[in-house]
């Protein structure tokens, strides 16, 4: 009985210690958007889920459903300006599925209509979360200028 008294406070004490880790990770991420949009002027929706975005050209098209295929135009960016990937230095447009991509732009991308303009700024949990990825520090803040060109 020990015993499982002894493990049952450690996993409570994990929890709560995870648990108090994320939401302060969120609340910099947050803090750290907001310095961003204060710092260049910007004013952006937040979604419930922490997701800040700014529609800059309203598109002419259809939305796209989180089920979609889509053709995106992108520069992604951190908030010190440092950018670490982008369809246009390629010079060739990304086609996927939003089913396949991190969170931020499978609820972000649709919030633009095809033909459309903007920027999604993704906190850590609905990007790569804690985790660093492909050079992409875990914790970090995301920027994406989005253009919507094509929904399939």
């Amino acid at each position: 009985m020990k015993k499982l008294l002894s493990i049952t406070l450690v996993c409570l004490f994990a929890c709560i210690f995870s648990c108090d880790k994320g939401e302060k990770i969120l609340k910099d991420n947050v803090q750290e958007i907001e310095e961003y949009l204060e710092a260049n002027n910007l004013t952006a929706e937040r979604t419930e889920d922490d997701l800040f975005y700014i529609i800059e050209v309203e598109g002419n098209g259809v939305f796209p459903e989180t089920t979609d295929r889509v053709k995106v135009d992108y520069e992604g960016y951190f908030t010190n300006g440092q950018i670490f990937d982008s369809s246009y230095e390629r010079g060739t447009p990304l086609t996927i599925e939003l089913t396949s991509v991190i969170r931020g732009w499978r609820d972000g991308i649709p919030l633009f209509s095809e033909g459309g303009k903007g920027k999604l700024l993704i906190p850590s949990h609905l990007g790569y979360g804690e985790f660093d990825s492909n050079g992409i520090p875990g914790e970090s803040v995301l920027i994406f200028d989005i253009e919507l060109l094509e929904v399939n």
